[in-house]
């Protein structure tokens, strides 16, 4: 695959994003108290990871589909309850931040589907998007089980 210009500048974007949520994810999963929270950012960290390797491989010309299961949804017991301990609005804060960063990736890759020409690359990137939405809808689950949300 011969990449645009334009291709390779979103491709870059792509991979930036990627890196950023690899690192919020890593840094939010050492910060977060609740176990499952902590659990929960590990696994998307590293769901994070294999999108940026298919991105690299993208890069250099390469189309490679993401793993299924990448999407799968989880079930969380409550750790927290309606008040607000300082645990709660540490683990609070850090989801608020990673739905975020979530909202912001899914919305990139939204644009760059429209912009690649190669249509196995354009399937790669939406499956990549659905993840990404997986994972926010995850983060919101967990927020709406422990009363953060609304």
């Amino acid at each position: 695959m011969t990449l645009t210009q334009k291709e390779q500048l979103l491709l870059k974007d792509m991979q930036d994003a990627e890196k950023l949520c690899i690192e919020k994810y890593k840094t939010a999963s050492d910060a977060a108290r609740d176990p499952q929270l902590k659990n929960l950012f590990s696994t998307l960290s590293n769901a994070e990871r294999q999108h940026l390797s298919i991105f690299e491989k993208m890069a250099q010309g390469t189309v490679e589909q993401p793993q299924a299961g990448g999407s799968q949804s989880q079930t969380f017991t409550a750790t927290y309850g309606t008040e607000e301990t300082p645990d709660k609005q540490n683990d609070s804060f850090l989801c608020t931040d990673l739905l975020t960063a979530e909202k912001h990736a899914s919305h990139l890759y939204d644009t760059c589907i429209f912009e690649f020409t190669d249509e196995n690359a354009r399937r790669a990137i939406n499956t990549i998007q659905a993840q990404e939405q997986n994972h926010g809808k995850t983060i919101y689950d967990y927020m709406q089980t422990n009363s953060m949300y609304g």
